[in-house]
């Protein structure tokens, strides 16, 4: 393109480049993980924010480059999962903060556009690490803009940015011990290239996607036997739509959601609803979703819209009855007091933590981060004045935390819980008793000091980190980021992971069965312990996880 400059619809065009891109090589970048788990996911995350934000666009003509890329940064927040996308969400959020207010951009307009989004994302992360995407991002704005001149054309930028970013990519482990050690760069600045090759490459016409992974919003396949001419309606409809206003309608300025909530309250529940300039998003489960429609038709048109019978969705989330009569007694009137959220994978940890005391359990973890939405769909569906969150994983955090700020119904408290186990041993102490919100969210943190997990899986490549041998298909043992054991049997995995973890100072043991661990094991694991650790109290439960055969909490 010697073009010098760019509008909304090619901007739109290099996103969607970008995006396809990306989803052709996610497995690449997942594999790009420092620990050679069978849980990378950072170019799936990655992916799914991106593909969120274009959801926003694809029944969109003529829209202005403000417009364009405010919108995808607006879908790209809600759908940010895993730190990786949340970064990626808000490095999109600063490009439109750049091109606001502009129908085009020139080389002067992209390369600010581009340092807003750098800016953005660094001040995303509480503790920018250089080595990683962020760095990736900095280094090729930095140059792109450095070289721009009178003779400079979009092709010339663009030359100077995507090799400036592969340099920087490659220069990775030179910054991060933990990338050398492991022979890898960092995954999310690979995410990163991804998308600018392949926007480059859309921009210039170039057909470059060879294959396809499996598009994640792709219509499911719904077995309709579930419902016949003999059943019953019980569960309603999850309906969804963007809904722009519309001048000819209401008074778009001042417009507010106050009254359209209060509606919606009297017609359903799990209610989102939220405006992103003069675009109104809606998520609602209701018996009669003609009557939503109608109603919200007043005040302007759809852009999109879904509507979905809930008996027949396929979900791991259980949907319980939403529409008897106790819950009718129970209308959302007035918000409780307190609130947990949670995450967990697997039906027992699911189990465990509702017992516990969490109201509402999302489905994620390894491999399925929930993203920004779901953390605000769960904060609508608890309806409480404080809402404390434990995310339990290091990779879920930062959406939580985002999801947290875009949240303005409730005081949500996130609690930085790393892992399961972390999770588990503040649920244990969760009481609401003092009516101090900072004295709650303190204890909350104060249980979780002193607990150590160490997870159980087998990896995925040869490796040597933290001076532990690994051969690939053999077991790994090890906590947080420390590598710590290997071995080809998984319970000797499990016992050296354990003395390493000095178990013997420990009382107590809650040992989580992941869904691969045969009855076999796990005799021969609680024979093992008893042998060797005959004065702690050992607990198990079947978890059902995924990715970990084993989870060891010790407190």
């Amino acid at each position: 393109m010697q073009t010098k400059t760019i509008d909304g619809q090619t901007f739109i065009k290099m996103v969607s480049g970008g995006a396809a891109n990306l989803r052709a090589n996610a497995s690449i970048v997942n594999d790009l993980n420092v620990f050679p788990i069978p849980d990378g996911d950072t170019g799936e995350n990655m992916s799914r924010t991106i593909n969120g934000g274009l959801s926003r666009l694809d029944i969109h003509d003529g829209l202005t480059l403000d417009k364009a890329s405010r919108m995808l940064a607006d879908g790209m927040l809600m759908s940010a999962r895993g730190n990786s996308g949340v970064i990626l969400s808000q490095f999109f959020a600063g490009i439109a903060k750049g091109f606001e207010g502009k129908e085009n951009a020139d080389l002067d307009d992209l390369a600010n556009a581009l340092k807003s989004g750098v800016e953005s994302a660094y001040a995303a992360v509480n503790k920018p690490t250089e080595g990683t995407i962020l760095t990736v991002a900095r280094e090729a704005a930095e140059y792109a803009a450095s070289r721009i001149t009178a003779d400079s054309t979009f092709a010339s930028f663009a030359n100077d940015y995507i090799n400036e970013m592969n340099a920087s990519l490659r220069r990775t482990p030179e910054l991060l011990d933990v990338l050398k050690e492991a022979g890898v760069i960092d995954s999310g600045g690979a995410g990163l290239y991804y998308i600018a090759d392949g926007a480059i490459k859309a921009a210039n016409g170039e057909n470059f996607i060879t294959s396809v992974s499996p598009d994640e919003n792709a219509p499911k396949t719904i077995d309709t036997n579930g419902f016949d001419e003999n059943s019953v309606m019980k569960f309603g409809y999850c309906t969804e739509f963007l809904l722009q206003l519309q001048t000819c309608k209401t008074d778009v300025k001042n417009f507010g959601l106050d009254k359209l909530k209060a509606y919606l309250e009297t017609v359903g529940d799990s209610i989102v609803a939220f405006i992103s300039g003069t675009v109104v998003k809606v998520h609602v489960h209701t018996m009669t979703p003609g009557t939503v429609l109608d109603y919200c038709q007043q005040y302007g048109e759809f852009l999109t819209l879904k509507i979905e019978n809930m008996t027949l969705q396929h979900s791991k989330t259980v949907i319980s009855n939403r529409f008897d009569e106790k819950r009718e007694d129970k209308k959302k009137a007035e918000k409780k007091p307190y609130a947990l959220v949670t995450t967990a994978s697997g039906e027992g940890i699911e189990q465990t933590f509702t017992e516990l005391g969490a109201d509402y359990v999302i489905y994620g973890g390894q491999t399925n981060n929930p993203s920004t939405e779901d953390f605000i769909s769960a904060f609508d569906e608890v309806n409480a004045k404080t809402i404390f969150v434990l995310p339990n994983n290091s990779n879920i955090i930062m959406a939580a935390k985002q999801a947290a700020e875009l949240y303005k119904d409730s005081d949500v408290r996130v609690v930085p819980s790393h892992n399961i186990g972390e999770g588990y041993a503040a649920l244990t102490m969760l009481s609401y008793d003092s009516g101090d919100t900072d004295a709650i969210a303190g204890e909350l943190e104060e249980a979780m000091q002193g607990v150590i997990t160490g997870m159980i899986t087998h990896s995925v490549r040869n490796a040597d980190i933290d001076g532990v041998s690994i051969d690939k298909d053999a077991y790994i043992g090890f906590t947080d980021k420390k590598m710590l054991a290997s071995d080809g049997n998984k319970i000797d995995t499990a016992m050296l992971l354990l003395e390493k973890l000095n178990a013997k100072s420990h009382e107590f043991l809650m040992a989580v069965f992941g869904k691969e661990m045969t009855d076999s094991e796990r005799e021969e694991f609680t024979a093992r312990m008893s042998a060797e650790y005959p004065m702690m109290e050992v607990y198990t439960i079947d978890g059902g996880q995924e990715v970990y055969d084993l989870m060891l909490i010790l407190q």
